[in-house]
């Protein structure tokens, strides 16, 4: 019999690329998706391929049902939004921290094999040392980044505790086709370029010096296939997911402008708090431990994700 995977968040950005790979592969999938910010046109093209089960992470009797028989669970369910944790707390870590607490205790009842987690390069917070490495000591300045570094010892935890076979995925700045550029949260990526598209003049809180590790959604997919393999060394352990090369937010602007053909001036708007001002990563432990390539480039990214904006 083949094994099922269950992704939770199934419906999200980076929830349906992974969704979308396994179908690809021929695995049976499951997901569970409450739609609080989930699509259901990101699993238009595989809605026959996948069993979708409508609930949230927070629903016991949902979860128990999604997780039942499963060999291997994507957890990449929350609300992944540093601003909107700044102005909903206590709504973050329901979803995100106490969401994946019970995530890992359905899937340790299940007899899940591997749990996968979207943790997040937030966790580091403002410390200025660069590239950030798996083993600096950690530091949140939002409740995203606290609640998604909860989950992360909660993982641990659940492998070290209950034997549970947990890896967690320190996700950068992820960016590709089927992100949402319309939410008053949205990543800078989508907003940017279908503002450009537009012919509008992209925003940037800050003076665009401020650089991130921006990190093409397939190489987030390639790093979660290859967790979800990896030998059992990799249980209870962090690792970081990006490219390993810092981007400004001024460079990203240019880059669009070099697609399209035509230069683009950004708007500078006040900083925004808990923004952190630099962060790149050190990917050595993913390409050691887990066989990650990141095989694609943030231009050949860049490009890709215009063109499906375009269309």
């Amino acid at each position: 019999m083949s094994t099922t995977f269950l992704v939770t968040g199934g419906a999200g950005f980076i929830g349906s690329a992974i969704a979308r790979a396994l179908v690809k592969r021929g695995d049976r999938v499951r997901i569970l998706d409450d739609f609080s910010s989930g699509k259901r046109e990101n699993l238009a093209d595989i809605a026959g391929a996948v069993e979708v089960i409508e609930g949230s992470i927070l629903d016991e009797r949902a979860l128990s049902q999604a997780i039942d028989g499963v060999k291997v669970v994507f957890h990449e369910a929350a609300i992944p939004s540093v601003p909107k944790s700044m102005a909903e707390p206590i709504e973050n870590h329901e979803a995100n921290a106490t969401g994946t607490l019970k995530v890992l205790h359905a899937a340790k009842r299940a007899g899940v094999e591997r749990l996968v987690y979207a943790a997040s390069s937030a966790a580091y917070g403002s410390d200025p040392r660069l590239p950030k490495v798996e083993t600096m000591s950690t530091g949140p300045i939002s409740p995203y980044g606290a609640s998604k570094l909860a989950g992360e010892i909660y993982c641990q935890v659940y492998a070290e505790a209950y034997g549970l076979p947990t890896v967690c995925l320190r996700y950068f700045n992820v960016f590709g086709p089927r992100q949402d550029p319309q939410s008053e949260y949205a990543a800078v990526i989508p907003k940017f370029i279908t503002r450009a598209l537009a012919g509008g003049t992209p925003v940037i809180f800050g003076d665009g010096t401020q650089s991130r590790d921006f990190c093409f959604i397939d190489n987030v997919v390639e790093a979660n296939l290859k967790a979800a393999a990896a030998p059992a060394s990799a249980t209870g352990r962090v690792y970081n997911i990006a490219c390993g090369v810092a981007t400004t937010l001024d460079e990203v602007v240019k880059v669009i402008g070099t697609i399209l053909g035509r230069p683009i001036q950004p708007k500078h708007d006040p900083e925004r708090a808990g923004d952190i001002k630099h962060s790149v990563a050190d990917i050595s432990a993913a390409r050691a431990e887990l066989g990650y390539t990141a095989a694609v480039s943030f231009e050949e990214g860049m490009r890709r994700t215009v063109d499906w904006y375009r269309k």
